[in-house]
């Protein structure tokens, strides 16, 4: 292994720019804790680190089976396909189930903290995206009720359990997650406005245009600030449809605001963790906050 004059590492062994994937395994291995030796170490690298073969041909794996379990439940849902391919629909269901199930009993087994993991977000959906098939068999009763299709329905949050192989998500959460108040002090304004025009419309069309109570009027002004229009209740008076006019002209900026403000923080987000420092070798740019060597030769980086 060659080395620079000046102690750094080669470009061939410069270290690795850490990515939003590393850094969520990170955070997983100090939430649930990483074992330190033996098999359980073994299954935790593979299950929750994506950084080696092993990991990443599990993920990729779960990927193709969490995909193709929800693609069975939605054709179960379909009268024709569930008449034609029920046996096969059962059978594959089942099988998914208990993938699901030993992927759930493995990520317990392998953390030092399995409590904290099963209380985690991704936890209950793991046990979420098994429990509906498990209820359905211990229940039989439950095939009685119209309501038991919602119950299988459940399966469909399987999909949500791609959130967290994909490194975007976490950076998309983190950005909702820094741009709530932002979002909270937007949409109560938002309904002030559809309160305070509600109540407008009351007074103005009144029950004999369809504005039978101001709840019922603010469900109008939502529908209309938001340009989904229902239709089922539309202002007769002049006055009425130019404040009808001016909310719909609004809605353009409820659409926009909210999305400004998550992609302005996703922005703010990438900008943190990218410095514009060059290396004075090379010349190099866009090195992490906290890198020491340049990312193409490997010379030292200045602070």
């Amino acid at each position: 292994m060659m080395a620079l004059p000046n102690g750094a590492p080669s470009a061939m062994t410069s270290p690795k720019t850490p990515t939003a994937a590393d850094a969520a395994a990170e955070l997983d291995a100090r939430r649930f804790g990483r074992p330190t030796h033996g098999w359980r170490r073994t299954i935790y690298i593979i299950i929750f680190e994506s950084d080696t073969p092993a990991g990443l041909l599990f993920d990729k794996m779960l990927l193709v089976a969490i995909l193709a379990s929800v693609a069975v439940v939605m054709l179960d849902s379909s009268l024709a396909a569930s008449n034609r391919y029920h046996p096969a629909l059962v059978a594959l269901e089942w099988m998914f189930t208990a993938l699901f199930t030993i992927e759930y009993l493995a990520r317990l087994a392998c953390v030092e903290r399995p409590w904290r993991y099963a209380r985690s977000f991704f936890g209950i959906v793991d046990l979420v995206s098994v429990l509906p098939t498990y209820l359905a068999v211990l229940v039989p009763g439950l095939h009685a009720l119209i309501n038991v299709r919602v119950l299988r329905m459940l399966r469909v949050f399987r999909i949500l359990k791609l959130a967290n192989y994909l490194a975007e998500y976490q950076l998309l959460g983190a950005a909702l997650r820094d741009s709530r108040r932002k979002i909270a002090v937007f949409l109560s304004t938002v309904l002030m406005i559809v309160v305070t025009l509600g109540t407008v419309m009351y007074v103005i069309e009144g029950p004999q245009n369809g504005f039978t109570s101001i709840p019922i009027a603010i469900y109008w002004a939502v529908t209309t600030m938001t340009t989904v229009g229902f239709g089922d209740i539309v202002p007769r008076t002049d006055l009425g449809r130019a404040i009808a006019t001016i909310m719909m002209l609004m809605g353009w900026g409820v659409l926009a605001v909210p999305t400004g403000i998550v992609t302005a923080e996703m922005t703010s987000q990438r900008l943190r963790a990218i410095t514009g420092r060059g290396c004075p070798q090379c010349g190099a740019g866009e090195h992490t906050a906290d890198a020491r060597f340049c990312r193409v030769c490997g010379a030292t980086l200045g602070a």
